[in-house]
């Protein structure tokens, strides 16, 4: 009789092992709170319309551009106001000259030497007296003493070139304006003397380094 043979264990049914999962990335970016659109990644300033490259600040490069226009509109207006007074009749004056010119004339009031460098923002008084004795030498100007001060007035004909002066700036300039455009020029106005005490406050800052 024969001894019959033993069994084989079935082998037991493993599961596949399930493949590792990819390590999670944290994003780094801030969230974005619910039913808020992503910003947009800022673009790059453009390098802007300036005269100094080597002076233009990331924190403002619209300060460089506000200086090369003021460069620029300066040096054009100095050319404008020389030459109307040229066409006026006066063609021998400096843009100092034309400007305490008409300045002696505003209001009709005389003026004080130290009024005019403080209205005007004239820090060397050499210069402004020296224009002053150069209007009164063409008899343009005068000045007459109050007590110990000295006050500077237009003379008739001085008066007449002022009056001329303004006629071709009506010819010449006011009339190309775009009126549409005053609002502007007077938020600009008002933005010139606002940079102006910035820069005298700077001014100050860096005489005392």
């Amino acid at each position: 009789m024969k001894t019959p043979r033993p069994r084989k264990a079935a082998p037991a049914h493993t599961a596949p092992h399930p493949a590792p999962r990819p390590a999670r990335q944290e994003s780094t970016a801030h969230p974005v709170p619910n039913g808020v659109a992503p910003r947009a990644p800022a673009a790059s300033r453009a390098p802007g319309i300036v005269s100094s490259s080597h002076l233009v600040s990331p924190q403002s490069v619209e300060l460089s551009e506000f200086e090369f226009g003021l460069i620029v509109a300066w040096n054009a207006f100095s050319r404008w106001a020389v030459r109307c007074m040229a066409a006026a009749g006066c063609p021998d004056l400096t843009i100092t000259d034309v400007l305490l010119l008409h300045h002696i004339n505003h209001r009709a009031r005389n003026k004080k030497l130290a009024d005019i460098c403080f209205v005007l923002n004239y820090e060397d008084t050499h210069v402004v007296a020296y224009s002053l004795k150069k209007l009164m030498a063409a008899g343009l100007a005068q000045a007459g003493k109050v007590g110990k001060e000295v006050f500077y007035s237009p003379t008739e004909r001085g008066e007449a070139f002022v009056q001329q002066y303004r006629a071709v700036r009506e010819e010449c300039l006011v009339k190309s304006l775009d009126t549409e455009l005053n609002a502007d020029i007077g938020e600009l106005a008002r933005l010139l003397r606002t940079m102006s005490g910035m820069y005298d406050q700077a001014a100050r800052a860096a005489t005392s380094l």
